[in-house]
């Protein structure tokens, strides 16, 4: 549920929160807390900038995710619905009858004191886990593999999900959630329903220190910064960027909109292309 809140300060003027009355407002569950997580700061594994505009921010806990559901045919209660700070969706917290406790995106509809369970035969509602084969046709799936036993690696942004469109031998045709149509193989499990939090796109942070918070740093344009710090930099008054081919700030011509990908082996199981209208 969206929530105007009343404009008291400038900051608040625009400010939409979302709000869920079911979502637990306790601390998280400690043993699902994962250890030696650090921030990132926009860097990637080599220590460099791949992500521009990034750092600071609060600091935050990663959950660990069940993306494989592999304790198939234990039956798990849904103890309550939590935020997590890392994602778009929210995550529910699961008891299973053997004592263990895992994490899962909660899927819309799913509610404290429901069963889930995962397994080749079981009912497809919200929250189960099964293989695509046994998945009825027309049916909304997210957390979605892409090979057997891998973990989900599609589908798992808040309000997204993907639809079964065909049976094919031993694949199934998926429709993505980018209207692209591929292939997957038949055995790749995939969890019932869409994903919950619909609404997170429609809230309003109504002010630049709530990004700030988030970790995302300003951004400026390079035609307003000066040629020693941009290529695009210098000129009298306001100047484009001139006849030369957009740059980033290193000097590349990869922008802007200049393909990067290589061409990809997994094309090959490409149905329809998301680009095709």
């Amino acid at each position: 549920m969206l929530k105007k809140v009343k404009p008291t300060t400038a900051g608040r003027r625009h400010r939409i929160d979302l709000v869920n009355k079911l979502v637990h407002k306790g601390s998280p569950e400690r043993s699902l807390l994962a250890t030696g997580h650090k921030k990132r700061q926009g860097r990637g594994y080599k220590g460099r900038v791949t992500m521009p505009h990034r750092g600071g921010g609060v600091k935050r806990r990663l959950r660990v995710i069940d993306w494989r559901r592999e304790k198939h045919e234990v039956e798990a209660v849904v103890q309550r619905i939590e935020y997590d700070p890392m994602r778009s969706s929210n995550i529910a917290l699961l008891y299973y009858r053997d004592g263990e406790k895992r994490y899962i995106l909660a899927p819309f509809g799913l509610k404290a004191g429901e069963v889930v369970v995962a397994g080749k035969r079981v009912e497809p509602k919200p929250g189960n886990a099964m293989p695509l084969k046994n998945i009825p046709v027309g049916m909304p799936i997210h957390n979605l593999e892409l090979r057997p036993g891998k973990g989900a690696q599609l589908v798992k942004g808040a309000g997204v999900h993907a639809l079964i469109q065909a049976k094919e031998g031993r694949y199934v045709a998926v429709q993505l959630p980018s209207k692209e149509h591929r292939l997957i193989l038949a055995e790749c499990f995939a969890t019932i329903g869409q994903v919950g939090n619909q609404e997170w796109k429609s809230r309003v942070l109504g002010k630049a220190g709530r990004k700030r918070l988030m970790g995302i740093r300003p951004t400026v344009r390079g035609t307003a910064q000066d040629p020693r710090s941009h290529p695009h930099g210098g000129g009298e008054g306001r100047s484009g960027v001139g006849l030369k081919r957009p740059k980033t700030a290193w000097g590349r011509n990869v922008a802007p909109g200049k393909k990067t990908r290589k061409v990809s082996k997994s094309n090959k199981w490409l149905v329809k292309s998301r680009k095709v209208k």
